[in-house]
């Protein structure tokens, strides 16, 4: 687990320890108490950020305040059947992103090991609050894209084939932000 470290290849569009606006300003990495982040029995990049869940981190790598878009990389479990995390995650990182009016969200899962739903309160919350907007998570395993359609996800969330992209590192983040925005709305017309 720790030799899985978030994309550093946008660090010259964006840096989310160096913006006012983060919830993650002059942020340094690993926990106050000196200790790397844990996760089960794993220690994890320091370059992870912690949101409040035990067993799901995140990396804000991308944003661009004047065309609405966030890029999240995730890693580890994604678990609201016990610890609630879609709480967690909406109240520590995407609150603040949508008071500074980011209403396109587009979160990485290449990471993402396993997903655990319960029910899609948070979820209907967050999509009614980015109005023209989208929440799209890209390269969704396969056992974690059923358990999104069991849990009734797709109401909320974009998902599937069609967001299957594993060259998106090689992409300029702006560019990789508006061909998903295309490729939405083609889908709504």
């Amino acid at each position: 687990m720790h030799e899985l470290v978030p994309h550093s290849g946008w660090r010259k569009y964006y840096i989310s320890s160096d913006d006012p606006h983060s919830p993650f300003y002059d942020n340094q990495g690993a926990p106050d108490n000196g200790y790397y982040h844990r996760m089960y029995d794993f220690v994890i990049h320091p370059e992870w950020d912690f949101i409040g869940c035990e067993t799901l981190f995140v990396k804000l790598i991308y944003v661009d305040y004047s065309q609405g878009y966030a890029v999240v990389e995730l890693l580890g479990e994604w678990n609201d059947a016990i610890n609630n995390d879609i709480m967690e995650f909406k109240r520590s990182l995407i609150d603040s992103l949508l008071d500074q009016e980011i209403n396109k969200f587009l979160l990485i899962c290449d990471n993402l090991l396993n997903f655990h739903g319960y029910q899609d309160d948070y979820y209907e919350e967050w999509s009614q609050e980015v109005t023209d907007g989208w929440i799209v998570l890209l390269n969704v395993r396969d056992q974690i894209e059923q358990e999104l359609i069991n849990t009734r996800l797709s109401n909320h969330l974009w998902f599937g084939k069609r967001f299957i992209l594993t060259s998106w590192r090689a992409q300029d983040p702006l560019a990789l932000c508006q061909n998903i925005d295309y490729g939405v709305s083609l889908v709504l017309k």
